[in-house]
């Protein structure tokens, strides 16, 4: 063969198939994998040689690790560095999530969405918003810093509740004919320009306004286009079970593949109930379903404090949300939605104070809320949960994010082992004290559920982050460590791969991923993040 670029040299390769690991020098030249020379063939065979050669002696090589269910949208734009990301092995995140995303918006709507969901990726303020279609997010991902790209690969979904606030605005209505066609025709653009498929959120306003029936016809388009459907369904608590058959359903009458998004079983009443999941999960593929999902090895949850409202409070947008709260009549009735019927936005279960820790806020001033649950705050000022949730939503204008303690172990170790499952971070890189999750997910997996645990194998988990997860985006040439693809691949040890990020220290780096390519790029050398931006828009294939 050609003198390669690189060649990496006795590495133990676990190739996104989930066949067992083997012994290899696998050889890289013009960002694809051009060679791999089995141990095993070697003995008579001349091994290929390179430019460079790097001994992998102790260390696994595996396709990049692939987070289907990210929010970096404005954060790849922000951050050329991105080592949240870049550090842990990640070479593509699916963006666009839960409903709400920039693109394709208009003036209007481009305003409202920054202010909606400013609890995920800060106002933008520091964003040149020069894009309005998907195609031109798209090309502005393409082109990054200064033309050279950006950190990571990134694949874009359509976000339906942007495409209603756009067609319908902020009213809880079924959309006359005329707006659904406008809906329509704004997910088939932006799955033509590139999007690999539609997400929903479910519990959040606008999107959470949408009907079955309007839902299944935007699925149908993105049926129609090669793409998946990936909602937050309506709810993670008391009406799970009921939200996962609905979500089926619909993709099933609409013809759609399905991707469940973090998709857990959350609060007391699902303490145990993820084999009910997973039975309903697997009579569905029995039947011919296309189902895949995603989830991060953590047991909290993390979303902004806003979305805890009742969805009649979220009407007519973030400005009237605020006029709701600072009006003492309606903001009793929040209350009561809140903390004795159980609003939607918190998935239908009464409010429990002491599990809403706030991570971050807006405005510095108000920093002293940060690290700790409404409950503590509220005892510290001797005053009602509410009170203190309230102020802190008018004050911050909508913009604390929160941690929420409501998960349960036993349901995170059962549904990971699934044969659909894959790997997705829900990182939300914001706020003083972020879930450790954005830093940490992926050598959390390997590190805590495969070493420690063993709750997949390596080769199990590596596909669940990898092969798997290209399979659903219908990506060639991705996910695999095989002859023709692309070289995005992550060297890690397995003896030591870690999360370094906890719930204390959030933002520190993982141990035990010394390589990270893109493209053949290094952007991690021996651990420490290079100046590479190799990272581009990845765009739907037919």
């Amino acid at each position: 063969m050609d003198h390669a670029d690189l060649v990496i040299q006795d590495v133990d390769v676990a190739d996104g198939s989930g066949a067992p690991a083997y012994r290899a020098d696998v050889a890289v030249k013009g960002g694809r994998i051009v060679a791999i020379v089995q141990e095993a063939a070697a003995a008579g065979c001349q091994r290929p040689r390179g430019t460079r050669e790097l001994d992998a002696e102790g260390l696994v090589l595996a396709p990049g690790f692939i987070d289907m269910h990210a929010h970096s949208d404005l954060a790849l734009l922000r951050d050329p560095d991105h080592s949240a990301k870049a550090a842990q092995g990640v070479t593509l995140e699916v963006i666009g999530q839960d409903g709400l995303s920039y693109a394709p918006v208009d003036d209007r709507t481009l305003a409202e969405v920054r202010r909606t969901i400013t609890g995920w990726n800060g106002h933008g303020d520091d964003i040149d918003f020069t894009w309005r279609s998907v195609g031109e997010y798209l090309d502005r991902l393409d082109h990054g810093f200064d033309g050279e790209g950006i950190a990571v690969n990134a694949a874009y979904l359509v976000p339906q509740g942007t495409v209603r606030m756009l067609a319908v605005g902020w009213e809880d209505r079924e959309a006359t004919p005329q707006e659904l066609d406008r809906m329509r025709q704004s997910v088939a653009d932006g799955l033509r320009e590139g999007a690999v498929g539609m997400s929903s959120g479910l519990t959040y306003t606008p999107g959470m306004y949408a009907r079955d029936g309007e839902l299944t016809a935007l699925c149908r388009v993105v049926a129609r286009y090669g793409g998946y459907y990936c909602p937050h369904h309506r709810s993670y608590g008391a009406g799970a079970l009921a939200a996962y058959e609905e979500m089926v359903t619909l993709a099933r009458e609409a013809d759609c593949p399905l991707h469940l998004a973090h998709a857990t079983m959350n609060f007391g009443v699902n303490e145990g109930k993820a084999p009910e999941l997973l039975a309903l999960l697997d009579k569905a593929l029995a039947d011919g379903a296309d189902i895949s999902l995603d989830t991060y090895p953590y047991t909290p949850g993390c979303t902004t404090l806003v979305a805890m409202l009742p969805s009649w409070a979220g009407e007519g947008g973030p400005e009237a949300v605020l006029a709701r709260l600072r009006d003492d009549t309606t903001a009793e009735r929040v209350r009561h939605h809140m903390e004795v019927v159980g609003a939607d936005g918190c998935h239908g279960v009464p409010i429990a104070w002491d599990t809403i820790e706030i991570s971050g806020v807006s405005d510095p001033e108000l920093g002293s809320y940060v690290g700790r649950t409404v409950q503590e705050s509220a005892d510290l000022r001797g005053e009602a949960p509410w009170t203190t949730a309230r102020r802190l939503l008018v004050e911050d204008r909508l913009g604390p994010t929160i941690l929420q303690h409501v998960g349960h172990e036993e349901n995170v170790r059962a549904i990971m082992r699934h044969r659909v499952h894959t790997g997705g971070s829900d990182g939300i890189l914001r706020g003083d004290k972020p879930h450790p999750r954005a830093y940490g997910t992926f050598p959390h997996y390997l590190g805590r559920y495969v070493r420690e645990l063993g709750v997949l194998s390596l080769e199990e988990c590596v596909a669940h982050l990898t092969g798997r997860p290209a399979a659903r985006l219908r990506l060639p040439d991705r996910g695999l460590v095989r002859e023709g693809y692309r070289a995005d691949l992550v060297l890690f040890d397995p003896a030591t791969v870690a999360a370094g990020s906890t719930f204390a220290a959030p933002r520190t780096l993982p141990t035990g991923v010394p390589h990270v390519l893109i493209d053949g790029r290094f952007v991690v050398e021996d651990g420490r993040r290079t100046d590479v931006l190799a990272g581009r828009a990845v765009r739907r294939t037919a």
